[in-house]
C-alpha cells in the first residue's frame, strides 16, 4: 500500500469563532427586540428602523467573514467597527433625550471589539475597545457610573480574551514543533532498526571475513569496518530532520504525518507461533501454549523482528554453542515472549557503552520496536549465568 499523508490541524481559537458568529447573531436579535420594546419612546423612530435594518443585514451576510481569522480581514474589521461606533452616535439621533439607556446596537458592540482581538490579540483590542469608550462617552455627555463601568468591562475583558488568543497561538506552534520533532524521531529509530538488522550486520561480517581471508580480502574488510563505524556515527546522531511545521495561525498549527503500511488494515490477527516456529532449531528451543497465540500482523512482526534481534545477539555475544531457549506466554491481558540462553551474560555497564558507540541493537531493535507497538523490553543478565529478554505486549494494543 503506497504511503498516505494525513493533515491534523490543531487550533484553540477555531471555536471562539464559531462562539463569536453565534453572539453576533443573538445580539442583532436582541438589539432588535429592545428597540421593539422601547420604539415608542424614540423621536425619530425610522432612524433606528433604518441603522437596525442595515445592522441585521450586515451580521447575517459578514457570518462567513467571522468564521476564522483569515476570513476576518482588516477591511472587514473597520468596516465592522464603523457600524457599531456609527450606531452609538445615531441613538443620540433617534432619540436626542435617550440618557442612560441602551444604545441602538446595545451589547452587539462587543462582538465587533472581540473579533478584534481573536484577529489580532490584545493590542488591537485594546484600540477597539478604546474607539468604543470614546464613542460611548462622546453620546452620553455626562456619562453615568454604569456607562464607565460597562466601557471598562469591555476594554478589559476584550484586552484578556486577545492575549489568552496569543498564548493559545504559541502554544500551537509549540506542539506542532514536538509533534513534528517526535514524528521524525520515531522514523529515525525505525530506519535506524533497518540499517541494524540488515547492512551493519552485512558491513560487520565482511569486515570479519575479510580480516580472516588476508590479502585484498583484507583491505576490503577495512573499507567495510570504516564505513560501518561512519554509519553507525550516522544512525546514533539522526538520520531524519524534522520538518517546519505550519505556522498558519488562523487554521491552527498544522502537522504532516506520514502512514506507513503496517498491516493492520490488510486482515485479521496472525498467529505469533508460525512466525517464531522457524527460529527452532539445534541450539533454540521453542515453547509455546499450544493454542493460537493471535496478534494484529505488524505488532506481530515487530514482535518477531524483536525476537530475531535477541537471537542475534546470543549468536555473537554467547557463542554459536550457546543454548537459547524461546517461551511464549498467551495471557488474557497481554502476550509475554522471553528469549533466554545459556551464555556468559552481560557485564554490568556494557549496555550503555555499546549504545555510547553506535551499537543500538538493544536500544533500537528490541526495546524500539517494543515500544512503537505499545509493549515493554526488560533485560535481564548476570555474569555467568545467561541472559534473558522478556517482551511484553498489552493485549488491548497487541490485537
Amino acid at each position: 500500500m503506497a504511503k498516505r499523508e494525513r493533515v491534523m490541524r490543531m487550533s484553540v481559537e477555531l471555536p471562539l469563532w464559531r462562539a463569536l458568529s453565534g453572539y453576533r447573531v443573538l445580539t442583532m436579535l436582541y438589539a432588535v427586540g429592545v428597540f421593539l420594546h422601547a420604539r415608542e419612546e424614540y423621536q425619530r423612530p425610522l432612524v433606528a428602523v433604518g441603522y437596525l435594518a442595515v445592522l441585521v443585514v450586515w451580521t447575517l451576510v459578514t457570518l462567513p467573514r467571522v468564521a476564522s481569522a483569515q476570513s476576518c480581514t482588516k477591511r472587514f474589521l473597520g468596516a465592522d467597527l464603523t457600524l457599531a461606533l456609527g450606531g452609538i452616535l445615531l441613538t443620540t439621533v433617534a432619540d436626542p433625550d435617550h440618557g442612560d439607556g441602551p444604545t441602538l446596537p446595545t451589547i452587539w458592540t462587543a462582538g465587533a471589539v472581540l473579533a478584534f482581538a481573536l484577529k489580532g490579540g490584545w493590542r488591537w483590542a485594546a484600540f477597539a475597545s478604546s474607539l468604543v469608550a470614546v464613542a460611548s462617552i462622546v453620546q452620553r455627555e455626562t456619562p453615568s457610573r454604569d456607562t464607565v463601568h460597562n466601557v471598562l468591562l469591555v476594554w478589559v475583558a476584550s484586552i484578556a480574551i486577545g492575549y489568552v488568543v496569543e498564548v493559545a497561538r504559541a502554544s500551537e506552534r509549540t506542539l506542532a514543533r514536538a509533534l513534528e520533532i517526535e514524528a521524525a524521531t520515531r522514523e529515525r529509530e525505525r530506519l535506524a532498526r533497518d540499517i541494524h538488522d540488515s547492512v551493519l550486520q552485512v558491513l560487520a561480517m565482511v569486515q570479519r571475513r575479510g580480516t580472516a581471508l588476508g590479502g585484498e580480502a583484507a583491505e576490503l574488510g577495512r573499507l567495510a569496518g570504516e564505513q560501518e563505524v561512519a554509519l553507525r556515527t550516522l544512525v546514533a546522531g539522526g538520520l531524519a530532520p524534522a520538518s517546519r511545521a505550519s505556522e498558519d495561525v488562523s487554521l491552527g498549527a498544522v502537522v504532516r504525518e506520514v502512514d506507513e503500511p503496517d498491516g493492520r488494515e490488510s486482515g485479521g490477527a496472525c498467529d505469533l507461533r508460525t512466525l517464531l516456529a522457524p527460529f527452532a532449531g539445534a541450539r533454540v528451543t521453542f515453547s509455546e501454549p499450544g493454542a493460537p497465540v493471535l496478534l494484529a500482523p505488524a505488532s506481530a512482526r515487530e514482535l518477531t523482528a524483536a525476537v530475531s534481534a535477541a537471537l542475534d545477539n546470543v549468536k555473537r555475544h554467547a557463542g554459536t554453542d550457546a543454548q537459547a531457549w524461546i517461551l511464549v506466554e498467551d495471557w488474557p491481558d497481554e502476550v509475554i515472549v522471553t528469549v533466554r540462553d545459556d551464555g556468559p551474560g552481560i557485564p554490568e555497564g556494557r549496555l550503555a557503552q555499546a549504545e555510547g558507540e553506535g551499537r543500538l541493537g538493544v536500544a533500537l531493535s528490541i526495546r524500539g520496536r517494543l515500544r512503537d507497538i505499545g509493549g515493554t523490553a526488560e533485560l535481564i543478565s548476570v555474569p555467568g549465568q545467561g541472559t534473558e529478554v522478556e517482551l511484553k505486549v498489552p493485549r488491548g494494543k497487541a490485537s
